[in-house]
């Protein structure tokens, strides 16, 4: 089994005692000069700004190709230009939603409103502490590799410390150098830390395929993960993550051998299931087919529709949802990279990068986990040299760590896009609207219609950012607040 690094459960008035702790700490640590031998500094009252020019050799040398560093923040640049924009139009998207169709659903907690980890209940402490440290390197070395590949000089790297807790880093480039450095170039700096988040997160997906194919079963057979109320499956006593191994039996190796021996049956048979209960107890039960043709008109489905997905009068309906096979926990995971997902490469080059962002909902599902416990323990490691070297929990191990240092890196990348200021989307959108202008101004010179001072263009586009930044934090506000009026 994989290690269970959870969550912990946080008084807040104790969690308010540590702050205020921690505050007088630095307090005393600012007044006797701790901190300056530290090289750090207090932000915001209890945040510590730890600055540190190791890694600053290192940077010089990895960013030597600057042909390629260069060309890989003008990739950078496309993809978060394109990203940024869709981050915007969800926003404002569920900004109108919140306003026309207000959430009926209990307001989530406080803990739930804070992305740290071990405090937030889908964010395991351990796992996420990892991923965050992660995630917050590779992205500040991302702007780091970019600033020096366009000759900026970088001052230090650094964190941002509420006590042990990483809140973010930073790359502190020389302030002049940034803001008198071409636009273009501006904005690939501000660009590859979000596009370095995304792309690592690919990379952990095209891990996580790896080692789906070193997963097999423990055993054949088909999981169930809901059952219907009141159909066949419920009356007969079958359970959630209960196995189905025989149907009058005939054996149930996987998903397509259920479908395979429900097409010999029809509505009102009784069927004998062989199941496996998830304490490992075997039991043979008695269940009645309903007619699916029936049940799903009483869910509101027409008889048009049910006819277009070929659902006929008399077809058998056992009550039971989510089958899945012994492998199905990796398998959703790793999605398209899975060995047993079927699909050609053109069809997985497309789905990989929309299944990373799906794969952002399964903490929420799951309450913190990346794969249920029971089906971590329906696999085991495939029979070769390297899954056997590394064993069933080992490889367990590799898939959490790899699942949550992606989810970390597209919540980091994504959160880093949204278009207003601190946020590098605020910065790039801030250069985009500086560029449009100058773009408008030379047309108006070419054509002699118009010539626009270069200093309005700095107004305007200041002006312009400052206004969407403030709309944008309104409508998150807005969305946050609303569930609790």
């Amino acid at each position: 089994m994989a290690a269970d690094w959870g969550t912990v459960n946080f008084d807040w008035s104790a969690i308010m005692i540590l702050i205020l702790v921690w505050y007088v700490l630095l307090r005393i640590w600012e007044n006797n000069g701790t901190l300056d031998r530290w090289n750090a500094t207090r932000v915001f009252g209890v945040i510590l700004m730890v600055r540190s020019k190791r890694g600053l050799k290192l940077l010089d040398k990895t960013a030597s190709p600057r042909g390629f560093w260069r060309f890989y923040g003008e990739i950078s640049l496309w993809v978060c230009v394109f990203s940024m924009l869709m981050v915007g139009i969800l926003m404002v998207v569920a900004f109108i939603t919140a306003i026309l169709s207000p959430p009926q659903t209990d307001p989530p907690s406080a803990s739930e409103l804070v992305a740290l980890p071990g405090i937030n209940p889908v964010i395991p402490l351990g796992w996420g502490a990892l991923a965050f440290i992660v995630a917050l390197v590779i992205h500040e070395y991302g702007h780091g590799l970019q600033a020096r590949a366009h000759g900026m000089r970088i001052r230090s790297f650094g964190l941002l410390q509420l006590g042990p807790l990483p809140l973010g880093a930073f790359a502190e480039p020389q302030y002049e150098e940034l803001t008198n450095a071409p636009s273009r170039e501006r904005m690939r700096m501000f660009a590859a830390g979000p596009s370095t988040n995304i792309f690592a997160a690919i990379i952990c997906l095209m891990f996580l395929g790896g080692l789906a194919s070193q997963f097999v079963a423990t055993e054949d057979g088909v999981h169930v993960r809901g059952i219907v109320q009141d159909e066949g499956a419920y009356q007969a006593g079958l359970q959630p993550w209960d196995t189905i191994q025989f149907i009058d039996g005939q054996q149930i190796s996987d998903v397509d051998a259920f479908y395979d021996a429900m097409e010999g049956y029809s509505a009102n048979d009784t069927i004998a299931l062989t199941v496996k209960h998830s304490d490992g107890q075997v039991e043979t039960l008695n269940a009645t087919l309903s007619d699916k043709y029936d049940y799903y008109l009483q869910l509101g489905w027409s008889k048009s529709n049910l006819e277009s997905i070929g659902v006929e009068e008399g077809q058998p309906f056992l009550g039971v949802e989510g089958l899945s096979s012994g492998t199905a926990g990796i398998d959703r995971l790793a999605g398209p990279l899975s060995p047993r997902w079927d699909g050609n490469l053109a069809q997985k080059s497309v789905m990989a990068p929309l299944h990373t962002l799906s794969l952002m909902i399964v903490p929420f599902e799951l309450q913190g986990v990346a794969m249920h416990p029971f089906e971590e323990s329906l696999l085991e490691a495939e029979d070769n040299v390297f899954a056997q070297t590394l064993g069933t929990s080992g490889l367990l191990f590799f898939v959490n760590l790899f699942f949550w240092l992606l989810w970390v890196n597209i919540l980091l990348g994504f959160t880093n896009l949204i278009p207003m200021v601190p946020f590098d989307g605020g910065h790039m959108f801030k250069d985009m609207l500086r560029g449009i202008l100058n773009a408008v101004k030379k047309v108006g010179k070419k054509l002699k219609f118009w010539d626009i001072n270069p200093m309005w263009i700095e107004h305007i586009s200041s002006k312009a950012s400052n206004i969407s930044s403030f709309a944008l934090l309104g409508m998150i506000v807005f969305i946050l607040i609303i569930p609790y009026l």
